[in-house]
């Protein structure tokens, strides 16, 4: 008597958990913009996003995957989020510097040496802090997905030492970090959206740009790219990020759902880029590019010439930022 008790009751919370959870997911349809191919890194974790999605929802909330800029640049797409005529999308945060000033601090050149600090400063205090400054101009951010360390290519010369850089007229995201970044170190740098790059380089309005390995792969920049130097200048991390008017307007259980999803794409994406990363490499170097490696002493008389950059980007984004990063950072190097 006592077990058909218990099964009652276990059968009941059941039946009232489903009744929930039914309730908590409504019907809905979430448009999530990304700028790159479908078939790029990007584009993997976007979709695997949505399944998690749909799986946790029962196909209640449906994520369509708008890549390709179909939905319009970074900039543009924020601007859709922030009225509320765009659900989510993700972008590089060097975008989203005009927007949350503090988000210039993912933009310092030669900040994070490597991909275990970047997990570990985006991760904790220091990247919740600046994505928390997203709130309250309109857009609520989930997680950093990684773009990677960002190279330079061009269709001039090899870049070997810093005299190189010299009048390259050289894209740079629409972002004064990096627009002040590359004119201290000599180039002209030209300011223009992703889904413009691929057509200026072609025609020549520009000589070359600057991205990690599997954007180069995936944009086919090597058709109209001839050399490749890996400097490893800015690690760049993108932010999935959610419209706030929409976000207000979900239940405690879809934001549940939407967050959990997020943190695991954000593991399958950085695994998947990283794995890319090496193979994107070489595939570029089968397509023709011509590869060098920037030395160790070309890279720090980089560094000096960039020092000034530093310093705005502190005032930028606040001192006492700046000095969190700095300090996150050095625990972070001595716990190796």
């Amino acid at each position: 008597m006592r077990f058909q008790f218990a099964l009652a009751g276990a059968l009941a919370a059941l039946v009232a958990a489903g009744a929930v959870q039914a309730q908590d997911f409504k019907p809905r349809i979430v448009r999530f913009g990304h700028g790159l191919v479908d078939d790029s890194n990007q584009g993997r974790a976007v979709r695997f996003f949505a399944k998690e999605v749909e799986k946790a929802t029962g196909g209640k909330m449906k994520v369509r995957a708008i890549g390709n800029a179909s939905l319009g640049s970074d900039m543009q797409m924020q601007q859709a989020l922030i009225g509320g005529a765009q659900e989510m999308m993700v972008g590089s945060t060097a975008t989203l510097v005009g927007i949350a000033p503090q988000m210039a601090l993912w933009d310092t050149p030669f900040l994070i040496n490597n991909t275990k600090e970047a997990d570990a400063l985006l991760d904790g205090p220091v990247g919740e802090k600046v994505k928390a400054t997203l709130d309250a101009k309109g857009i609520v951010g989930l997680v950093y997905w990684e773009n990677g360390f960002r190279n330079l290519t061009n269709n001039k010369h090899p870049v070997a030492k810093l005299e190189d850089m010299n009048g390259i007229k050289l894209r740079v995201m629409q972002n004064n970090v990096f627009l002040d970044s590359f004119k201290a170190l000599g180039a002209n740098a030209v300011p223009l959206p992703y889904s413009e790059l691929f057509t200026a380089m072609e025609t020549r309005a520009v000589d070359g740009q600057e991205n990690p390995y599997n954007t180069v792969l995936s944009g086919k920049f090597y058709e109209v790219q001839k050399y490749l130097t890996v400097t490893n200048h800015v690690y760049s991390p993108w932010m999935v990020s959610v419209s706030k008017k929409w976000w207000d307007t979900l239940t405690p259980a879809e934001k549940k759902v939407l967050q959990d999803a997020a943190i695991k794409s954000r593991d399958f994406e950085r695994k998947d880029t990283r794995d890319e990363a090496a193979k994107a490499l070489a595939e570029l170097k089968q397509k023709g590019m011509q590869v060098n490696e920037l030395s160790p002493a070309e890279a720090n008389r980089m560094r000096e010439k960039l020092t000034s950059v530093h310093a705005s980007v502190a005032s930028a984004v606040g001192q006492d930022l700046w000095k969190q990063t700095q300090d996150e950072l050095a625990k972070i190097r001595a716990a190796k």
